[in-house]
């Protein structure tokens, strides 16, 4: 078997083997195979794709590259969730301690952000104290004892994974469903929760901006847990705008505990409820997502949730009083309005560029060793439909660097397209993916 073979085998449109597959996977980690070939067999995967048995080799050969954390010695069925990313997309702050009030083990290993804004152990660290280090004994005694613990992902998860991307990212390989499939469920499979719920964004501010690519990729990634074993479901939520109001760190971290008291977005919530409810079914807890639902909602009803959050935040070494403090969450020293300088009504929100005036400000890394000022980010206060008056602020901005403020007002204004008309409301979700199909909502 050799590479060449390989490579020329699938130009032609063939369909590799899962040893010819796994020999690809493992040669090129450890370095037997050198950059130059694994860039023409990835080119050559582009533009003839891979079917699903290859898509699925492919996912487990990375998956396998480095450890596969065991989970074994935590009871009952292990829910996970993940997200393909977006703008104040704070998710797993709400529905973690949701499913965990209800029984249900979250056992997750998160990472940080490279861009816009931090990841979900960048958020968590708002709480001061916290530490997403704890060794694997400890995690797997939090997720026994309390139900809920999330870490930060080990250096060996998927480091196939890992060295392939940085290959795909400069060869302009990175737009392929099976690859991006495979990239996101090898992590997901080595981390070795039993049930999965993806929620996959779809807009201007979503990795995916069409809704054909979020639903291809959606049904692509569905498939593969399905087809190993793993009760796999995707969610294809809206990414036209910022999910909820707050983009940034500690201020995403206090708008998830609003959520968590009742007093959140509306788009927060139904989201954080449908990606829950879906956690719900496939670990048995619920036989509908009616039903889902109620438990879910009673958990912000009864404090339980909320409680949870405090509980797990205190047991990885947090200060939990900020879950009922939110002003003890760092605070920005300047803040200013973006005023908007016409009336009408908010049409279009291009969201990534919000998400870059968040990075302006201090709240993302454009580098891997650049340091996240927890303090800053945006309040949004006008969303798409919002009736808006000239001299009317779209958001406030807390930053702590004055030059940066008057550059990140400048973007934010950019984002927004103001017109007459009205348009149609905004949705929440388009569609959820299960091994029966595509729901269309």
């Amino acid at each position: 078997m050799g590479m060449y073979d390989l490579i020329y085998k699938k130009k032609i449109g063939g369909s590799l083997t899962e040893e010819e597959i796994k020999f690809i996977v493992n040669g090129f980690t450890k370095d037997e195979i050198p950059d130059y070939q694994m860039a023409a067999f990835l080119m050559a995967v582009c533009l003839k794709g891979m079917d699903k048995s290859e898509t699925i080799a492919l996912t487990m050969a990375m998956a396998h590259s480095g450890e596969m954390l065991d989970l074994s010695a935590i009871e009952g069925i292990k829910a996970d969730k993940h997200s393909t990313g977006g703008v104040g997309d704070k998710t797993s702050l709400v529905l973690s301690p949701m499913v965990a009030s209800l029984g249900i083990p979250v056992a997750k290993m998160s990472g940080r952000g490279l861009g816009h804004t931090g990841g979900t152990i960048d958020k968590l660290e708002s709480f001061p104290g916290f530490s997403t280090s704890i060794p694997t004994g400890q995690f797997i005694d939090n997720v026994n004892r309390m139900k809920m613990a999330i870490v930060g992902q080990t250096a060996n998860l998927a480091p196939a994974d890992k060295k392939i991307y940085a290959l795909r990212d400069v060869t302009a390989t990175v737009d392929n469903i099976s690859l991006i499939a495979g990239s996101i469920m090898s992590k997901k499979i080595a981390s070795g929760a039993d049930v999965i719920v993806l929620d996959v964004k779809t807009g201007s501010g979503a990795f995916m901006k069409t809704l054909e690519d979020s639903t291809a990729l959606a049904e692509a990634m569905v498939e593969i847990g399905n087809g190993v074993g793993r009760e796999t479901y995707a969610v294809i939520t809206d990414m036209n705008q910022p999910l909820g109001r707050a983009v940034g760190n500690s201020i995403e971290v206090a708008e998830a505990i609003r959520t968590l008291q009742g007093n959140g977005p509306e788009d927060l919530l139904e989201v954080s409820l449908t990606l829950g409810s879906y956690m719900l079914l496939g670990a048995k807890k619920a036989g509908s997502v009616e039903e889902a639902r109620k438990l879910l909602k009673q958990t912000i009803t009864d404090q339980s949730a909320l409680n949870k959050l405090a509980e797990f935040v205190r047991a990885q070494g947090g200060d939990d009083r900020a879950v009922y403090n939110t002003e003890r969450f760092p605070q920005a020293s300047i803040q200013e309005e973006v005023i908007s300088d016409r009336e009408g009504y908010v049409t279009r929100i291009i969201t990534d560029e919000i998400g870059m005036t968040s990075l302006v400000l201090g709240g993302g890394r454009e580098t891997k060793d650049s340091v996240i000022d927890l303090s800053v980010g945006i309040q949004i206060h006008k969303k798409l439909g919002d009736k808006v008056k000239a001299g009317e602020s779209l958001a406030s901005l807390y930053g702590n660097n004055m030059d940066k403020m008057k550059t990140a007002k400048t973007r934010y204004l950019k984002a927004y397209t103001i017109e007459d008309a009205k348009p149609d409301p905004a949705k929440y979700i388009y569609g959820i993916v299960t091994r029966d199909g595509l729901t269309q909502f």
